[in-house]
């Protein structure tokens, strides 16, 4: 770790933040070399191999996991899939997708449909390609769940969580601790970062079965898309405000705000994009205003959701 550190520190380096971390980055010789100084972790890479370090264990299994997850989305890249910021949930193997801007709705969409039924493939993002048939597939991203104390609390699921934590039960290792403590103390008000930044609950996928009885998808073929405004102390209803797939709804290496490719692992140029944006355009879409009346909400979404399968 210390040899790591040296290293960048000597050969100059530019700064970036991964992961919600500050990281330092170097480059010489054909080596890349990273150290996030506030989790005492560094990693080399040299194109064929890539060792990661650290003071302990387990932030080095998290880089790990995130590491290996950033070279299976550099294959599926190059294989043609793009990576939307969107959640996603199925039923009878089709795939309804929400997209929006952050705090729009998208895991409250999701959590409110898999609570009356839909299978749940992901809540923030999702690969998709278009097929040679003419479908959308949709895959999950592999990662941790995050979903607010407030949301929780409204859902009636808080209670529960609170529950396993201090039963004893461990949520994933990327969850602040003072969520652990705002769920041991029964706090539900929604926690805040400095830079305005919530912090959330974090499960693990299969967490989202057994703490909260959800039903999970692995795949499906997408059938349409929503797009919600959560408005608090609005009415849910339909709304006509013309809202369409952005570049924004779209993961790339300049739009990409959580895990820039620091070691060169996705492809430079993609393929697909443009076809797959084309084709979502002409799917089945529906915008709606949700609010913190949680059953109106819900009721709504299960009405437009089951309208737009409908279509299939």
């Amino acid at each position: 770790m210390d040899d790591i550190t040296t290293l960048v520190t000597d050969y100059g380096h530019d700064e970036t933040t991964y992961a919600n971390a500050r990281t330092l980055v170097a480059r010489q010789d054909g080596i890349t070399y990273a150290v996030q100084p506030g989790e005492r972790i560094g990693c080399q890479a040299d194109g064929r191999r890539l060792v990661i370090v650290g003071d302990e264990a387990e932030p080095v299994a998290v880089a790990a996991a995130r590491l290996a997850r950033e070279l299976v989305r550099g294959q599926l890249l190059a294989d043609g899939w793009t990576v939307l910021h969107a959640s996603a949930v199925t039923h009878d193997g089709t795939a309804v997708l929400t997209l929006g801007d952050k705090g729009a709705g998208k895991t409250t969409t999701a959590l409110l449909l898999a609570l009356d039924g839909w299978g749940l493939l992901a809540n923030d993002r999702v690969f998709v390609r278009l097929e040679s048939d003419g479908r959308v597939r949709v895959l999950p991203w592999p990662s941790a769940a995050a979903l607010g104390l407030g949301l929780l609390d409204a859902t009636g699921l808080y209670d529960r969580v609170r529950e396993r934590v201090l039963a004893g039960g461990q949520l994933h290792p990327t969850q602040h601790p003072t969520v652990t403590q705002a769920l041991m103390d029964g706090r539900r008000e929604p926690l805040w970062r400095e830079t305005g930044k919530e912090l959330k609950p974090q499960f693990f996928p299969d967490q989202l079965a057994s703490w909260l009885g959800l039903t999970l998808a692995t795949e499906a073929h997408m059938t349409g898309l929503l797009f919600p405004t959560m408005t608090p102390d609005g009415t849910p209803a339909l709304v006509e405000n013309g809202r369409t797939l952005t570049d924004t709804d779209v993961f790339d290496q300049k739009t990409e705000d959580r895990y820039p490719d620091v070691f060169g692992l996705t492809p430079t140029a993609v393929t697909g994009t443009q076809a797959l944006t084309e084709h979502l355009a002409r799917l089945p879409r529906r915008s709606v205003l949700l609010s913190h009346d949680t059953a109106a909400s819900a009721a709504l979404l299960t009405k437009t959701a089951e309208e737009i399968t409908a279509t299939h």
